[in-house]
C-alpha cells in the first residue's frame, strides 16, 4: 500500500524539498505552512504536477494543540493515519540573550519543540495500530553544540534531540522509528539575513567551502524514511564537516 507522508513547514526550503522528494518516489503528501498560504499552493501545485501521488495543504500554527488535532483529523478524514511525520517546520533568533523578548522565546518554543511534540503525540496511535511508522525530526547541529547569540534556536533544537532518542525508545517495541537529522549551514531562507561578507566567513569554517543544498537536506530525511527498521534514536549530523 502507498505510504502517507506528513512534512511540517513545507512552504518553502528543506520541507519544500523533502515534499517534493518523497512525491517523486510516489508517496502521498499532507503539507504544511504557517502563515504563507501561496507559497505552500505553489509547492502543492509542483508535487501534484509530478503525477505519482495525492497532495493535500494545511494552514495553520502547529505550536498550537487545537490546530494540530484539526490536522489530524483532516489526515485521519483523507488517508487514514499518517505512515511518516516529518517535523520540519521551525524559525530561528539571531541576538543576544538580553535582547530576546517573552514573546519571541514563547514562539521560537512553540514553533520549534511544541509542534514537534504536538504532531508526534497525534501521530503515534494510528502506528501503534499499524505496528510501524517513522517520525523524523529536522534539527541542528547548535541542538548538540550551541550557537552564540543562538541561545534560544540552540535550546529548542537540543530539546529535540532529547525528545527523539526519548520517544525512539519509547515506541521501539511498537516497530516505530524515531531519528532526527542535524543540519549545519543548509542555503534556505533562513540563512538569507547574512550579508555576502558574513556568508563568506561562515564557508572559509566549512571544510566542503559552501553551504549545504535543500535538495541534499531532502536526500538525508528520505533516507532517514527508508533505512533499515532497527536504525532508531539517532541524530544524524550532516553539516559539510563543519564541526568534526
Amino acid at each position: 500500500m502507498k505510504k502517507t507522508v506528513l512534512v511540517t513547514g513545507a512552504s518553502r526550503g528543506i520541507g519544500k524539498a523533502a515534499a517534493l522528494a518523497f512525491a517523486r518516489k510516489g508517496y502521498d503528501l499532507i503539507i504544511t505552512c504557517r502563515e504563507d498560504k501561496e507559497a505552500l499552493s505553489e509547492t502543492a501545485s509542483a508535487i501534484r504536477e509530478l503525477k505519482k501521488g495525492y497532495c493535500r495543504a494545511f494552514a495553520g500554527n502547529l505550536g498550537n494543540p487545537d490546530d494540530v488535532r484539526r490536522l489530524f483529523g483532516e489526515i485521519a478524514v483523507t488517508f487514514g493515519g499518517a505512515d511518516i511525520v516529518v517535523n520540519n517546520a521551525g524559525i530561528s533568533y539571531t541576538g543576544l540573550i538580553t535582547d530576546m523578548t517573552d514573546e519571541q522565546w514563547n514562539e521560537i518554543v512553540a514553533c520549534d519543540l511544541s509542534s514537534v511534540f504536538y504532531c508526534s503525540r497525534a501521530a503515534v496511535p494510528y502506528m501503534v495500530r499499524q505496528k510501524e511508522g517513522r517520525i523524523i525530526n529536522v534539527s541542528s547541529i547548535w541542538g548538540d553544540n550551541g550557537g552564540s547569540c543562538e541561545v534560544a534556536y540552540s535550546a529548542v533544537k537540543s530539546g529535540v534531540n532529547g525528545l527523539t532518542r526519548a520517544l525512539a525508545k519509547e515506541l521501539a517495541p511498537s516497530g516505530i522509528q524515531v531519528n532526527a537529522a542535524a543540519f549545519g549551514a543548509i542555503d534556505t531562507t533562513m540563512n538569507a539575513r547574512l550579508s555576502p561578507e558574513e556568508r563568506s566567513a561562515l564557508e572559509e569554517e566549512i571544510p566542503m567551502g559552501r553551504f549545504g543544498s535543500p535538495e541534499e537536506a531532502a536526500r538525508l530525511i528520505v533516507g532517514l524514511a527508508e533505512a533499515p527498521d532497527y536504525m532508531t534514536g539517532q541524530i544524524v549530523t550532516m553539516d559539510g564537516g563543519w564541526l568534526v
